[in-house]
């Protein structure tokens, strides 16, 4: 029996505890930790984290102690497991500032969360490698700390493995399309992009790791969330491309760049797959390029195949597919099913957003 006392949400103290959390984890991780001798290199990381981790909306963090409330039985909603959720919510935060970090040095990006990239950032160039490097390292700075001594340490430590690994063939496969033709993409090769990109890191592994601290261990109920969350980062990978291209700057915080790099995303798979042969020609001869023009009349044909409908109808369609998918959950062998109101609360963020 779940508690349904305890809310769909994080109540504003809870948030607030998350958020008043970072502070305390820069000074483990940097002034208070095992480099004390190194003074200018703990200020230029605590700096870097600073800058990273903030400005964010934080949804992916604040899912890992929001599925444990959901999950967790009466009596075992524990302030000390609470704090344990917030810290791996924060390890979720540094491994997507990590990715956040290299991937805009690679996409050649300028602006991040309505401010400069990072690597813009005092002419710090391909020194911020680095320092995505950094990031990455403090996730198994805390987890050794805070979970090296639990039972489902292992657990834990896999499961961000596990996700690194995917997330970087994931990435591996994206830029490597930036060298294809564009005839070569198709919707098997995006959704692959997509699943490892972006799905796992952002919508599976937060909800994995709160079942863990909630104490689930059947296969059966991972692998039902597994299914759903990943469709939902299909979903969400669609929805950034869509802004990349039609967004407002002011809104998303970031000038779209997937037409000029080349990037297999969903407008484009979408269009060749509907263009007659003159719109692929043109598509063919502009796509990839820097150029305010070619970008333009890559931007003409999308209106031509009225790319912005076709993509509301995908949106609204999913949307009813993974409500669908939702209502169907069932217990496994433990016979406890997961709470429906995870996956409301992570889909209610995504659906038509506009950043």
């Amino acid at each position: 029996v779940f508690s349904t006392s305890q809310g769909k949400s994080l109540s504003v103290d809870e948030m607030s505890a998350f958020k008043h959390l970072l502070p305390d984890l820069i000074h483990e991780l940097t002034y208070n930790g095992h480099h004390k001798d190194m003074p200018n290199v703990n200020q230029h990381l605590a700096k870097s984290i600073s800058y990273n981790l903030t400005n964010g909306k934080l949804n992916r963090g604040m899912t890992v102690p929001l599925t444990y409330k959901l999950l967790a039985r009466n009596g075992e909603f524990t302030t000390e497991i609470t704090k344990e959720a917030n810290i791996l919510g924060w390890c979720v935060e540094f491994l997507q500032a990590f990715f956040l970090v290299a991937d805009d040095i690679m996409d050649g990006s300028t602006t991040r969360r309505g401010k400069d990239c990072w690597y813009r950032k005092e002419n710090l160039g391909v020194l911020a490698i680095n320092d995505a490097i950094l990031l990455e390292s403090c996730i198994y700075t805390l987890l050794d700390k805070y979970f090296g001594d639990k039972p489902y340490y292992l657990n834990i430590l896999d499961a961000f493995l596990y996700t690194t690994r995917h997330t970087a063939m994931g990435q591996q496969l994206d830029l490597m399309s930036s060298s294809c033709k564009i005839d070569d993409f198709d919707m098997k090769r995006y959704s692959q992009i997509v699943q490892y990109k972006t799905s796992y890191y952002s919508f599976y592994l937060p909800v994995q790791l709160g079942m863990v601290l909630a104490n689930i261990k059947d296969p059966e109920l991972f692998r039902q969330a597994r299914t759903i969350l990943l469709l939902m980062g299909h979903l969400f990978q669609v929805q950034d491309d869509y802004l990349d291209c039609y967004g407002d700057p002011s809104v998303t915080g970031k000038i779209g760049t997937d037409i000029q790099d080349g990037k297999c995303s969903w407008l484009i798979v979408v269009a060749m797959q509907r263009a007659n042969e003159s719109q692929k020609a043109l598509l063919r001869a502009n796509y990839g390029k820097t150029d305010q023009e070619s970008v333009s009349n890559v931007k003409a044909v999308f209106e031509e195949l009225s790319l912005q409908k076709m993509y509301k109808v995908y949106e609204e369609e999913t949307y009813n597919d993974i409500l669908h998918q939702i209502s169907h959950l069932s217990g496994g062998a433990e016979k406890r099913a997961l709470n429906h109101d995870i996956f409301h609360t992570f889909l209610s963020k995504i659906y038509k957003r506009e950043a």
